[in-house]
């Protein structure tokens, strides 16, 4: 019973662990597209003032 309990539990912790990394990747990706887009912004307006 204790290792039944023990695997339970050691599933739980890895579900929420890739809950949590998928989470904040979610954060991750977005902060990544304004940071692209913000680029190329300043790519476009520095290439007109050339």
């Amino acid at each position: 019973m204790g290792n039944l309990l023990y695997l339970i539990a050691v599933i739980l912790i890895i579900g929420w662990l890739i809950g949590f990394v998928g989470y904040n990747t979610g954060g991750i990706i977005h902060i990544l597209l304004v940071i692209a887009a913000i680029a190329i912004i300043l790519r476009i307006i520095q290439g007109r003032r050339l």
